[in-house]
């Protein structure tokens, strides 16, 4: 799974976390996995147990290195946002977007100053762009406002987040049965692009909690596996995650639900999902 990542085109690579929660014994916490997902192409490209005594921090870099990460773009959340990651990243030949929050203090204050001091001066003089959304559905209304910064000056330490070239923030505002609630939230990036890119990329991310994590827990229970010792856990897990790939590329319309259920009661259905893994190079 790990090699696909180089041979399909893959655009955007998100990391992030999950655990197996029902895993954990009297002497060992739960099993916590850092997976990666090809957001546009719907691959599972690889999992890194963390450690016992460590954190998502030490684990990622591991995941990194097993990849091919030339030409995509890696979306982690505010725990990626380190700067040994984003120098593996580069190095590894891909290109960076790091959400910040408060685990990286100075940063994000050195990004809302930038802002504040754009808002007041109108942005002149800066290399700037914005992209707005609006969505409607359910009850529900949201609007996204996103303005990136190229080249930012203000950075403290700058240099230390290799080839960090973009500061970004996003505003929304969403309104619920009429009622109405915003949210302010920061990131930095590699890529010289558009505001409308980093956008995209942003809410893209979340395809690893909707299109696979969502999948585990409701299609395959994983939070329920027992499955007590380690290694047996991990490779369960990694089953599990090639086996989401392979049903969401079976051509069958129906859901995944019932692609699994006919896979297993029907073995020439099943033979098709798993002739379709030489053909997920091709995509």
């Amino acid at each position: 799974m790990l090699a696909l990542a180089g041979s399909v085109g893959i655009e955007q690579i998100a990391i992030d976390g999950k655990t197996v929660r029902r895993s954990g014994t009297a002497d060992l916490g739960p099993l916590h996995l850092v997976s990666a997902w090809a957001t546009k192409n719907h691959l599972s490209l690889g999992q890194v147990a963390v450690d016992e005594k460590s954190n998502e921090i030490a684990a990622i870099p591991k995941l990194l290195e097993l990849l091919d990460l030339h030409g995509a773009l890696v979306s982690i959340d505010a725990i990626g946002c380190q700067k040994q990651i984003a120098a593996k990243i580069r190095a590894k030949g891909g290109h960076y977007v790091l959400t910040v929050k408060a685990n990286q203090e100075r940063l994000l204050t050195d990004i809302q100053n930038c802002f504040e001091q754009a808002c007041e001066t109108d942005f002149v003089g800066l290399d700037h762009d914005t992209y707005t959304t609006e969505e409607k559905g359910h009850g529900r209304e949201e609007v996204r406002c996103y303005t990136i910064i190229r080249n930012p000056r203000g950075i403290r330490n700058h240099d230390a987040w290799q080839d960090l070239c973009v500061i970004g923030m996003c505003g929304s505002e969403r309104t619920v049965k009429g009622e109405t609630s915003t949210e302010v939230r920061f990131f930095i990036g590699s890529k010289k692009a558009s505001a409308r890119y980093y956008g995209k990329a942003l809410r893209r991310h979340w395809s690893i909690e909707n299109n696979l994590h969502w999948q585990l827990d409701v299609n395959f229970g994983e939070d329920y596996n027992r499955t007590k010792e380690r290694t047996a856990a991990q490779n369960l897990a990694l089953l599990r995650r090639l086996a989401v790939t392979l049903l969401k590329h079976h051509p069958d319309k129906e859901s995944i639900t019932c692609k699994r259920l006919q896979a297993a009661w029907n073995t020439e259905f099943l033979e098709e999902v798993i002739r379709g893994s030489a053909n997920l190079g091709s995509q």
